[in-house]
Formats: structure tokens, sequence, C-alpha cells
């Protein structure tokens, strides 16, 4: 019996170490959530502190075998001479013995439940260390947050303050602008119809000292206008021509309204009537009328014209007259300001 308590407590032993290994292995019976150490501990451990119990209750120890030969060899060689008293004697060591086996067994098993009381207790020192300090970082960790959340809401209404400020700011810059430009608008106003009273005054100033001559120079000046374009100094000339002198032909012109752009875009559209000319030629012809050179080119630019087909009538005027050949025709359409393009599409449309 002693022997198979022996082999138990070997298994014990084993499953124990296999048990703090993988806890898994050994507790098959268990369910997934006792699978561990504590449990592998609890029921191992106390498999081999209860074998090596039995075992060292059930088998005889070596010392008594041995005096257990020894007395039966002296039993043999003595006979009978084995008296109550040497078994006695015997008896009460087998008991002493015993009680010692006994008292280092239960010293034994105490000083393995103090063991794993001493265990248990630094590992749950352990825990509660670590529960304490998981406890102390998460509340570090919520202060933290705490006092992050807290500065971004500062910063935040920091922000929001200072966009206020700015905004109210710009606002009363853009009202002051506003003020400021409908002041300068109302002084400018103000200005524009002063002159203009000022004008009209002088004007009719100028009417009323206006002579009988430069009163019929006027008239004369609108009645051309009515019905022909003019130049500011073409009917300035005109009027001349008509007999007022210079001073009298000048008045005229500057005391009609007139608008000299439309004059020359009139002038030009005239021209094209029963004439052909070149873009350049047009506006060359309207210089020579008297038109500066801005409300030539304006006119010139401000008419609907196919300046191919004023080539083409040109080549037809030229070849009414006189003979060309090809590139004579083209060179005299260059020299009035056609393109080459133009004057060679035209020298095309005449046959040559």
């Amino acid at each position: 019996m002693g022997n198979l308590f022996i082999l138990l407590f070997l298994f014990s032993g084993l499953a124990l170490l296999a048990g703090m290994i993988k806890p898994g292995l050994v507790l098959r019976w268990l369910p997934e959530s006792g699978r561990n150490r504590k449990q592998a501990a609890k029921y191992f451990g106390s498999a081999v502190v209860l074998f090596f119990i039995l075992a060292g209750v059930t088998l005889d120890p070596p010392e008594e075998s041995a005096l257990d030969e020894e007395n039966l060899s002296q039993e043999v060689e003595a006979g009978e001479k084995v008296d109550e008293d040497s078994e006695e004697e015997a008896i009460r060591e087998e008991a002493e013995r015993k009680a010692e086996e006994e008292a280092a067994r239960e010293e034994a098993e105490r000083e393995a439940e103090e063991e794993a009381a001493r265990e248990e207790a630094e590992r749950e020192a352990e825990e509660e260390a670590a529960r304490e300090e998981a406890e102390r970082e998460a509340e570090e960790e919520a202060a933290r947050e705490e006092a992050e959340r807290e500065a971004e809401e500062e910063a935040a209404r920091e922000e929001a303050e200072r966009e206020a400020e700015e905004e109210a700011a710009r606002e009363e810059a853009e009202r002051e602008a506003e003020e400021e430009a409908a002041r300068e608008e109302a002084e400018r106003e103000a200005e524009e119809e002063a002159a203009r009273e000022e004008a009209e005054r002088k004007a009719e100033e100028e009417n009323d000292a206006a002579t009988g001559s430069q009163q019929q120079a006027v008239r004369m000046a609108e009645d051309y206008l009515n019905y022909t374009a003019f130049s500011k100094s073409g009917l300035i000339g005109q009027l001349e021509f008509e007999g007022f002198n210079n001073a009298d032909a000048t008045y005229a012109v500057e005391n009609i309204d007139v608008d000299w752009q439309a004059q020359a875009v009139t002038m030009a559209e005239d021209y094209l009537n029963y004439s052909a000319f070149s873009k350049s030629g047009l506006i060359g012809q309207l210089e020579f009328e008297g038109f500066n050179n801005d409300h030539a080119t304006y006119a010139v630019e401000n008419i609907t014209v196919d300046w191919q087909a004023q080539a083409v009538k040109m080549a037809e005027d030229y070849l009414d007259y006189s003979s060309f050949s090809r590139s004579g025709l083209i060179q005299q359409l260059e020299f009035e300001g056609f393109s080459n393009a133009d004057a060679s599409h035209a020298a095309d449309a005449v046959g040559l």
C-alpha cells in the first residue's frame, strides 16, 4: 500500500509541475475560466501533501526493518531468549518513532500551509498594488484629459472672442469706410453740382454776351451737323468757308452739343458708301478730315465692314481705269493699306 501512495505522490507532483506551466493540460474537467495556476495548485498541491502523508504512514521506515531483521537473527540465534521486556521496549520505540514522524509530518503540513498562505498573501498584495496602480494611472489619465479638454475649451473660447473682436473691428472699419466714401461722394456730387451751376451760369453769361454773328455761327454749325458729319476742325473750317471769322466759328463749335466719336463713325460709314478703303487707309482719311487718331481708330473699330470685300472693290476700281499685272495689283493694294492675304484674295476675285 505504501508503494501505491508513493506512485500517487510522484504523479501528483508531476501534475502540479505541469499545472504551473500549462493549467489547461491537467484541469480538463473544469470550465475554461477555471483552468488557472491557482486551481492547479489547489488540487494537485493538496494531493501531493495528502499522498506524502499516507505514504509516510503506511511505509515501514528502513531503521525498523533493519532492527526487525537483527531481532529475527538474534531470535534465531538465541531462540526463546526474547522476553517480554524487549518486546515492550520495541513497542515503546516504535510508538516514539511514529510520534516523531507524525510531529514532523504536521510540521511539514503547517509550513506548507504557511508557505501557501504567504504566497497567496503576496499574490493578493501584488494584485492589490497593481489594481491601485491601475486606478491611480486611470485617475491621472482622466485628470490629464480633463485638463487638456479645459485647455482646449479655453483656447477655443479665446479664439472665438478674438474672432468676434476682429469681426467687430472689421465691421467698424467697413462702416467708417462706407461713411467716408458716402461723405466723399456727397462732397464730389456737391462739387460737380457747383461746377455744373457755374458752367451753366458762364454759358448763360456767354450766351447773353454773344454777338449776333456768333449766334448765327452756332445755328449754322447745328444745321451742318443735321445732314452730314464733321470733325471739330473740319466744322470750324466749313464755317470760315461760309464767311465767319475764326473766333466766331470756334465759338460756335465749342458751344454746341456734339459727340465727335459718333461724328467719326458717321463719316467712316459715309466714306464706305461711295468708296473702298483699307482699315489703315480709312483711319488716315478720317485724320485728314480733322479727327484725332483716337477718334479715327474708334470709328473704324466700331463699324461693320468686310475688309476683303473692300479690297475686291478697290481692285475693281483700279482695273476700271488702268491695267495691272497680278503682282502689280497686289502691290498697289498693299500700298493702300491692305494685308497681303486680303490683296491676294482681291486679285483672285477679279481673275488675275
